[in-house]
């Protein structure tokens, strides 16, 4: 397996697929999974020419499951620590959900140097939690729920996650046992502590100022019916947030909007990069 060793000492493996010599484009993945849930992109992109890189976020998917710093500033550097050690450049980064807060975080903490475009995907940024100055967000009992199902009993949790996450509990939506089992497979790879450090890293951490230091063009995709992360409190905030940001809502789309719509989301992003 390929693997980077952060300075903290963790290992995060990682997925490095399509020539070498391409434009890299660098995915961060949700919570609770992992570079898997980015393998239809990673095959697309390649095939168009792409170097596709993938990465479990510490504590998922096969790095190390870590008990200390399952933060959203260490998920930022973490990230940077893989593009500085393979040296990348001129590089994409496209986060989904958490991963959107990964990227964000990681531009806001080093800078856009070795990056040329953003793309965030149902993305958790500016701030998930409902507070005085962010009256949108959600109420803490959503998170402390998550946090109990994770904790009690994380297996049967993940799979009823699929319904809400996929919009599986929707009028004429066609159901996939293939793709809720997936999500499943993913989720249980991951370690429970650092699960539970990650759902207080993607809740409460506030971007506002990280997506202000965005100075790369930067495509905004979300769903208008995302039961996961409610569009009003994130896309709809970000995008007025990144300047110069493009705004493309997919209407009546789900949360994991990139696994079945797979099609359109490429096509979509494909246009955005070589527009």
């Amino acid at each position: 397996m390929s693997t980077i060793t952060t300075q903290d000492g963790t290992e995060i493996f990682y997925k490095d697929w399509g020539g070498k010599d391409a434009q890299p484009i660098v995915f961060s993945h949700g919570w609770p999974l992992s570079a898997d849930a980015w393998d239809p992109q990673m095959v697309f992109f390649a095939d168009q020419g792409f170097r596709t890189i993938a990465h479990d976020r510490r504590s998922h998917g096969r790095s190390a499951q870590v008990w200390n710093n399952n933060t959203m500033d260490q998920y930022g550097d973490d990230l940077g620590e893989l593009l500085d050690q393979l040296d990348l450049k001129d590089a994409i980064l496209i986060g989904h959900s958490t991963g959107g807060g990964e990227v964000t975080r990681f531009l806001g903490r080093h800078g856009t140097s070795r990056i040329a475009k953003v793309v965030l995907v149902g993305a958790v940024p500016p701030l998930m939690l409902k507070t005085q100055a962010n009256p949108g967000g959600l109420p803490m009992d959503v998170f402390d729920g998550i946090r109990k199902g994770t904790y009690d009993n994380r297996s049967q949790f993940f799979y009823d996650l699929t319904t809400p996450f996929y919009g599986y509990n929707r009028d004429g939506a066609v159901i996939s046992e293939g793709v809720r089992q997936e999500f499943w497979r993913e989720g249980m790879q991951g370690g429970l502590k650092g699960q539970l450090d990650s759902i207080k890293a993607f809740s409460e951490s506030d971007f506002t100022e990280d997506l202000k230091k965005i100075d790369v063009p930067t495509l905004i995709i979300h769903g208008d019916d995302d039961q996961i992360v409610p569009i009003g409190a994130s896309a709809l905030l970000s995008s007025k947030l990144v300047k110069g940001s493009i705004l493309k809502i997919y209407e009546g789309s789900a949360h994991g909007l990139a696994q079945i719509e797979a099609d359109r989301f490429n096509a979509d992003v494909l246009g955005f990069i070589k527009g």
